[in-house]
């Protein structure tokens, strides 16, 4: 018996063999990513089909912020019955503050919960006036006192990137989360949202949800997204943020509970930053978890790769050079030097986080990388990676049940550099990414996971404590293609068992494993002590 992920498997012995006659190279192994939404419904259909045709199944967008504003500051277009917006709320009521959103909505008088609540066209754009009590819940406040929200502005032509985003998502059998209303930044600390109205961002949050529930129930909205950021830190410093993930988090559970979330924290682990140790990001990871209230929360983890702020390397890598990517952000010198831990070792703490809880643990895959002269892509503040980058994150991420990234575009559409990535992976994946190996003296065997590793070779090389080397190259005992999806990890893991004949791994060495796949590609990772069962 084998142990891998925490799971106990017993290899198969008839689990049939793939050969390159008879399969098609896979998907790549991100099946989603987040998109720059359009006000065109046709460019939104086109932008989810070619993902889907990259084998993605699920598309983000990021949320609109809900903006502290002045009678002076609405928009002077914004005018109801012949009279500016801010005007017309101070002829009916006591305005305590003023609110913008400009989300690209058209809520309609039909969907005015409340009968102060108005939506009218004016200059050919579309507004709504929502008028939230500064005290309470509901449509009316006890002292007469409201904060006035205006929304839209779009011209009235524009539909609703979010609904046709949902409508394109329910015709491909996608899944689309909706980015939710968020705060502005605070002035003094701008990595912390501005709390002072979280009152007013509740009442809000409860509304655009109730517009979602109206006008956007259909199954391709599959829930919505938390913008608002932090590091998988415990430290109460971000505590804010998690009260703002637990009060949308209940919004969601209460007006549209067969709904989900997703929140996305970034692992930081740069030895020249205030940086989070893997057991901290254990902690933290568990304290967003519960801020789930009730309902299913996917916990995406960015690795950083995109903004240097992690690393993707292995144990025997601590020595070597960081990458030039890495090294335009932190400077020369050795990964194990700049960095507290490889990024294997935050999932691996993160898993432990969510455990047992009603959080499931993804990793959001920067798809982009530091940019330097010779990695343009447009002009945007990061530059194009490259497919075997990625592979290296991808080693990373086994405890992952799912792979999204960040971004598609411009990421995966920019041809600066000569060819997209999105045209890259559409080629097909054939590459192997080995994520983990377990050896079992007991049993006589090695269990390799990863993704694409059916139909090969499988070569095992170690040193004996003498120093002398040893190699034994054979075809796997057994393939097991849906490895992932029987044991709830990601679907698109694969397991190769590797028979040791009568070799024997000497117990606290390294051993590295070099599968060959039934494309004759082939890929070489070591495993260092501590994976080791004897």
């Amino acid at each position: 018996m084998v142990m891998i992920a925490g799971v106990s498997y017993v290899p198969p012995a008839d689990t049939p063999q793939h050969s390159a006659e008879s399969a098609s190279p896979p998907s790549y192994p991100i099946s989603g990513y987040f998109i720059t939404a359009n006000t065109v419904p046709s460019k939104n259909r086109e932008k989810l089909a070619d993902i889907a045709d990259v084998g993605g199944d699920t598309a983000i967008t990021f949320g609109t912020l809900l903006r502290p504003a002045t009678a002076e500051s609405i928009p002077e277009d914004c005018v109801v019955e012949g009279t500016g917006c801010a005007r017309f709320a101070e002829g009916s009521v006591k305005v305590n503050r003023y609110f913008t959103y400009a989300d690209g909505s058209n809520w309609g008088d039909s969907l005015m919960p409340c009968p102060r609540d108005k939506s009218f066209s004016s200059s050919d754009k579309s507004y709504a006036i929502l008028f939230l009590p500064a005290e309470g819940m509901g449509c009316t406040s006890p002292d007469g006192t409201y904060d006035v929200v205006i929304v839209g502005g779009s011209k009235t032509s524009v539909e609703d990137p979010t609904i046709t985003l949902a409508a394109a998502a329910t015709e491909l059998n996608m899944k689309f989360y909706a980015g939710l209303p968020a705060p502005v930044k605070r002035s003094d600390v701008d990595y912390l949202p501005d709390l002072s109205y979280s009152q007013t961002l509740e009442r809000f949050t409860e509304r655009f949800l109730q517009y979602q529930a109206s006008r956007n129930d259909v199954t391709g909205l599959a829930g919505f997204y938390h913008h608002i950021e932090m590091p998988v830190s415990s430290s109460p410093f971000f505590d804010p943020i998690l009260s703002l993930y637990a009060m949308q988090n209940r919004a969601i559970h209460r007006v549209l509970p067969t709904r989900t979330a997703i929140v996305s924290p970034y692992i930081e682990s740069r030895t020249g930053a205030s940086n989070v140790r893997p057991e901290d990001a254990r902690l933290g990871t568990r304290k967003i978890a519960q801020t789930s209230s009730g309902l299913k929360l996917s916990i995406a983890i960015q690795d950083g790769m995109g903004t240097g702020k992690g690393a993707a390397y292995l144990a025997s890598e601590a020595d070597s050079p960081v990458d030039v990517f890495a090294a335009s952000i932190v400077g020369k010198g050795m990964w194990g030097e700049k960095y507290v831990a490889p990024n294997r070792d935050y999932f691996h703490a993160a898993a432990a986080g969510v455990s047992g809880t009603d959080a499931v643990l993804w990793a959001n895959l920067e798809g982009m990388a530091p940019a330097t002269k010779s990695n343009p892509c447009g002009n945007s503040l990061r530059g194009q990676t490259t497919v075997a980058r990625m592979d290296r994150q991808l080693q990373q991420m086994a405890e992952a049940t799912k792979v999204i990234s960040f971004m598609w575009d411009p990421y995966f559409t920019c041809t600066d550099t000569g060819k997209d990535l999105k045209s890259q992976i559409t080629d097909g994946f054939k590459s192997p990414i080995v994520t983990g190996a377990v050896a079992d003296s007991a049993a006589g065997v090695v269990m390799v996971t990863g993704f694409n590793l059916s139909g090969g070779n499988a070569t095992l090389k170690w040193d004996e404590a003498d120093g002398s080397s040893h190699e034994r190259k054979s075809k796997p005992l057994s393939t097991e293609i849906d490895f992932g999806e029987k044991r709830g990890l990601n679907p698109r893991l694969e397991s190769i068992t590797i028979d040791l004949g009568d070799s024997r791994l000497p117990q606290g060495k390294s051993f590295s494993v070099d599968v060959t796949n039934q494309w004759n590609l082939s890929l070489n990772r070591e495993f260092a002590d501590g994976v080791f069962t004897p």
